[in-house]
């Protein structure tokens, strides 16, 4: 008798197949054909799953375990506890479907999950759990002379099942037993030789029985160096096989009650799984779950190129290339007297250059040349001074201003250690799961696992964190910002964020997310730029196979940087989530101060009192100002109609350069009804222009008679500009063959409405916005450039019609440390503010401008966050563009006028 004929006499045991359930030849749901054998796909609480009959799992099973495939077959039964594991937003989320090494077919288990799977596909489906399928298989492969390890269990255990099987299967070839300690299981190397030993032993079929998610992980890391053609996930099979476990009747099984006998048999082992993690399982199985076709898993997507580790080619030389080429990879690093940690850093990344092409760009925010002097001695390291200590977000801005190309962005601090082959690991993690951010494992000096992982910060997390520490590591996620579960570091896996030590990331999601965020200076950076990388729709993802050690503490530590890091957290909050929920989190922060910080009452005076936020650390620019400070020659120009509330804001940003002889500072106050002039004139060499008429035009032309210096910035008065870009700016335009530029921008949306935050992060997608010379209230032109624009024409968008007069090539926008663009705060004001910038537009007739944003807009989208987004710009934009009944001469903005925003 045949293997596949045998199959319905060796079903019999099981009681699997049922008279009245028939087999059917070809049966159509919703439109989906299931033919015998191949099964229909449905997703049950985001878990991939196959249903099929009995006799046709079994034929696939037992077929494979013959003849093998391309990658060995792992079986897993799906059910509450399975759903709880690797279900939608669950740890282990889409670990096992994006797993290359093994080919995994997951079945149905579970009543709850076999009632969804009836109401989404409209026929009934066997439960196939691994207690039910194991005798079958077992009959089978002694029959075909197969052989069967086992893994996992007690050797008593063991020694029990022996014995059944010699009364039971006296022909059974058993390939070994092995009962391997947990901590064998989460070591690499002592897997590896489990999986050489079972290789030594020529199995064919592989039962794991480790429990969930033990098992499965251990079968996607290391099941493809078994040399087994088939693995069994079958949880409890070894205890149901000895006997030490009894079955539910089948009475209670049939009403779904399987669960409370396993209960009522194991409470203390089973209460967590069944009353805790159960509810919640089962809601993630109610709002996920939907048919998604037929067929096996399909081929993981590839954004980057899989790094090649065959030895095909010969191993490169241990050197950088040059910044000027494109690479594999570019690292990115930036220092603060960092000429210690450094040499040891790069001795490990030579290393790397065997597996891939490397270049090296470091950004100096040292105040002392010793960091650049050392780095001579590099050959092709390319290293610059940033000219001031720009904060951890400037620096990467500037080292990224001067990458040029490569296939990946690899972001380090200057105190990391990079194990062999750690880069390569990352590469392939990449490209087999579609991240835009791997982040690796990181190790203290004596070698222990540093926390690195992360979920998004909320009021709940801080408060947990705030009352308990470090202390039960095993709490619920919603309790924690930080995962201290050492079985998340094991694994690789999904996250929210990672300290930003060592980030690699993927060009085009730089070049969607926009730059790093530089009003943190240090601390909360990476946790919004990464947040923003998830807004984009690309994931986050943790890869234990590269390692690098950390030194930590590479900043420093002081009462101000402790201080900066709680108030950093705060700043992050407010500006994703409403003031209410920022005072809550606020509130946490402070009590995690009392309860646990060394430093309380420094942390305690500058997050009680919001004026001393000034006085933290923050980006800075080096030089002296006041006694010949590199700023080239230049005037800057500010039109202001009743901008008190402001303009002295706008004007501390100058401070260190007012009264010299090569800056001019003209404030040209039009119309104005407020004290305007006189805040103006209280700041010495600001000279001051005083306009009858409420008129920006004239203002601005105003201004342009009286100036004598070149190049000329137009800065809104309401715009916060940092030192370093005009210098950056005035100097690009001096002799650099532009005619016309501007500083890179940054929204502030803190304490903005819901909505308000959702239309500029769309907009932040939008390349024409970070490309023209429009919406960042500030823009420069050199005096050819001028000539071109002759005098300010009457237009209500100034710098919407001076972008139009210049092509590309003669214009650009220039990386520097981002001014500052407050956003509404209101969707009232927000509305009030398109209908004065689309009337404008309207003014220019600039055609084919409205078509292209749409399609800029519809492009910017790659999930759902972001397609929300969208949709609230597309609504802000329509309802902009509708003219009111009632039009006053001039909308603005008040509510991002306030002395407090």
């Amino acid at each position: 008798m045949t293997l596949s004929g045998s199959l319905r006499s060796l079903l019999q045991p099981a009681a699997l197949l049922r008279p009245e359930r028939q087999r059917p030849v070809l049966a159509r749901n919703r439109g989906l054909a299931v033919r015998p054998g191949q099964g229909q796909r449905v997703r049950l609480g985001g878990v991939p799953v196959t249903l099929l009959e009995a006799e046709d799992a079994l034929e696939v099973i037992l077929e494979r375990a013959r003849n093998g495939g391309r990658q060995p077959l792992a079986v897993a039964s799906a059910n509450l506890d399975h759903v709880k594991h690797f279900g939608q937003d669950s740890r282990w989320e889409a670990t096992l479907d994006l797993q290359a090494a093994v080919e995994w077919f997951t079945l149905l288990d579970g009543s709850p999950l076999v009632s969804q799977a009836a109401k989404l596909t409209m026929r009934k489906w066997p439960r196939l759990s691994g207690s039910d399928l194991i005798k079958p298989i077992l009959n089978a492969a002694e029959t075909a002379g197969l052989r069967v390890g086992f893994i996992g269990g007690t050797p008593q255990c063991h020694g029990q099942i022996r014995e059944k099987f010699a009364r039971d299967h006296p022909d059974l070839m058993v390939a070994g037993w092995w009962a391997p300690e947990r901590t064998s299981l989460t070591d690499p190397i002592a897997s590896r030789a489990l999986a050489a030993e079972i290789l030594e032993a020529r199995t064919d079929i592989l039962v794991v029985c480790l429990g969930k998610p033990r098992q499965e992980l251990w079968i996607s890391e290391f099941g493809h160096l078994t040399g087994a053609k088939v693995m069994l996930a079958f949880g409890a099979v070894v205890d149901f096989l000895a006997g030490r476990i009894r079955r539910a009747p089948a009475r209670v099984s049939n009403l779904g009650l399987e669960w409370a006998w396993r209960l009522a048999l194991e409470p203390r082992r089973l209460a967590r799984r069944y009353l805790l993690d159960g509810p919640e399982a089962y809601l993630k199985l109610r709002r996920n779950s939907g048919i998604t076709g037929e067929g096996a898993t399909g081929e993981p997507i590839l954004h980057v190129p899989i790094p090649a580790t065959g030895t095909a080619e010969p191993p490169r030389r241990e050197e950088f290339s040059s910044h000027l080429e494109h690479t594999d990879v570019a690292v990115l690093i930036v220092t603060y007297n960092s000429e210690n940690d450094l040499p040891l850093l790069l001795q490990t990344l030579r290393a790397e250059t065997r597996d891939q092409s490397i270049k090296v760009i470091v950004a100096d925010n040292s105040p002392t040349p010793s960091t650049l002097l050392l780095l001579k001695h590099h050959a092709n390291v390319y290293s610059f001074a940033t000219g001031g200590n720009l904060g951890y977000s400037g620096g990467i801005n500037a080292a990224l201003a001067q990458a040029g190309t490569a296939e990946v962005y690899l972001v380090l601090n200057p105190d990391m250690r990079v194990e062999r082959g750690s880069i390569q690991a990352l590469r392939t993690k990449m490209a087999l799961t579609g991240a835009g951010v791997v982040v690796p494992l990181l190790l203290d000096d004596d070698g222990s696992v540093y926390p690195s992982l992360r979920r998004e910060p909320g009021v709940f997390r801080a408060l947990g964190d705030a009352l308990m520490g470090s202390r039960l590591p095993g709490r619920p996620g919603w309790l924690s910002e930080m995962d201290f579960d050492g079985e998340s570091y094991r694994h690789p896996h999904r996250v929210d964020w990672a300290t930003g030590a060592a980030l690699l990331i993927r060009p085009d999601i730089l070049h969607s997310v926009g730059q790093w965020d530089e009003s943190f200076f240090l601390y909360s950076e990476e946790t919004d730029f990464l947040r923003r990388v998830r807004e984009a729709g690309a994931s986050v993802w943790f890869e234990p196979r590269a390692r690098m050690r950390h030194c930590r503490g590479g900043s420093g530590s002081s009462p101000a940087l402790d201080a900066l890091m709680a108030i950093n957290r705060i700043r992050y909050i407010r500006k994703f989530h409403s003031r209410s929920y920022a005072r809550a989190f606020r509130a946490v922060v402070v009590l995690s101060a009392l309860l646990r910080s060394p430093r309380r009452q420094g942390i305690l005076a500058a997050v009680s009192r919001e004026k001393r936020w000034a006085q933290l650390p923050q980006a800075a620019r080096y030089g002296k100002p006041n006694g010949g400070a590199a700023m080239p020659a230049g005037a800057v120009i500010i039109p202001a109609h009743n901008e008190a509330a402001v303009i002295g804001r706008t004007l501390e940003c100058l401070a260190p350069f007012l009264g010299l002889k090569d800056l001019e500072v003209v404030v040209a106050c039009n119309g104005c009804t407020d004290e305007t002039a006189a805040v103006a004139s209280s700041f010495p060499g600001v000279k001051v222009l005083s306009i009858p008429e409420a008129s920006k035009v004239a203002a601005l032309n105003a201004a342009d008679n009286v100036a004598t210096r070149w190049p000329r910035l137009y800065l809104d008065a309401d715009i916060d500009i940092p030192e370093s870009a005009i210098s950056t700016l005035f100097e690009c335009l001096d002799g650099d063959g532009l005619l016309a530029a501007r500083p890179t921008s940054r929204y502030v949306t803190d304490g903005a409405s819901f909505t308000v935050r959702c239309y500029y992060r769309a907009r932040q997608r939008i390349p024409s916005t970070q490309e023209g010379l429009w919406g960042a209230g500030s823009y420069a032109l050199t005096e050819e450039g001028h000539r071109r624009l002759g005098t300010f024409p009457e237009v209500t968008a100034d710098d919407f019609y001076v972008d139009g007069l210049f092509k590309e090539g003669e214009k650009r926008v220039i990386p520097t440390e981002p001014v500052r663009v407050r956003t509404p705060q209101t969707g009232r004001s927000l509305l009030a503010t398109l209908r004065r910038v689309y009337r404008g537009n309207t003014q220019l007739d600039r055609r084919g401008t409205r078509s292209a944003t749409a399609s800029e807009l519809l492009r910017s989208v790659h999930g759902p966050v972001s397609a929300f987004d969208a949709c609230v710009y597309a609504a802000y934009a329509g309802l902009g563009r509708v003219r009111p009944r009632t039009q006053t001469l001039w909308e603005r903005d008040e509510s991002s006028r306030s002395t407090q925003c």
